[in-house]
């Protein structure tokens, strides 16, 4: 059944399809209505599959080169490819790679959409920092990084909410489990402060789109100590 969902889907983005490994075929498969939903909103993105991961690959992660979004898949070779599903029963593993592509693919409509480290309106980087000190340019990536991981992790969460509901509680909870365990407070990936107000998934908005639903949760997050 996955193949031919594959065939009729993914096809055009997976350069070949047959020589997918098992572990490939089912995050794919389980990514599978995210992608549907990228193409139909005419997002353009391919999918990449690593020969082999390099050192610190993560599953599945977001670039950009000629004006497309390349989804790369980093599984052969990576001893810690599903290390983020930990403790995780594979019957329940679908649902969070299906979040987890959702958040790869929100990296890509704000690339596609030229927003890309652009703050909402009405919010502005100080720019009494500006500066050519190695500490302080770093610092401001980091916080421009915080807030794109923070937005992505929102569309997760809405997305959750309008494909599976009766889940989103306890995608919520892997999703805060898996931030809760930042190394460095305040680092690229320490999103915990939009989490936290997306525990009720009320704070989302009837948008046409996730990537929509989200903005009034983001803006409040921007809003703490960002």
């Amino acid at each position: 059944m996955f193949k031919h969902f594959l065939s009729l889907a993914l096809a055009p983005l997976v350069a070949s399809a047959a020589s997918l490994t098992e572990l490939e075929t089912r995050w794919l498969q389980a990514a599978g209505p995210v992608l549907a939903h990228a193409r139909q909103i005419n997002l353009p993105i391919d999918i990449t599959v690593q020969p082999i991961a390099r050192p610190n690959d993560v599953a599945l992660a977001m670039g950009y080169l000629d004006g497309r979004c390349k989804l790369v898949v980093s599984m052969r070779g990576n001893p810690d490819a599903e290390k983020v599903l930990e403790g995780v029963p594979q019957a329940e593993q679908a649902i969070l790679i299906e979040a987890m592509a959702a958040h790869e693919v929100a990296h890509c409509w704000r690339k596609a959409r030229g927003q890309w480290s652009a703050l909402p309106s009405g919010f502005f980087e100080n720019n009494d920092e500006a500066t050519d000190d190695a500490t302080q340019v770093e610092a401001k990536q980091m916080r421009a990084t915080r807030r794109e991981e923070g937005f992505s992790d929102l569309v997760a969460l809405a997305w959750t909410k309008r494909r599976h509901p009766e889940s989103y509680a306890r995608v919520h909870a892997w999703l805060e489990s898996v931030r809760a365990r930042q190394p460095v407070a305040r680092s690229g990936h320490d999103t915990r402060i939009w989490v936290k107000l997306a525990r009720d998934s009320a704070v989302f908005n009837n948008a046409a789109t996730p990537f929509e639903a989200v903005g009034p949760v983001w803006s409040r997050g921007l809003l703490g100590k960002d």
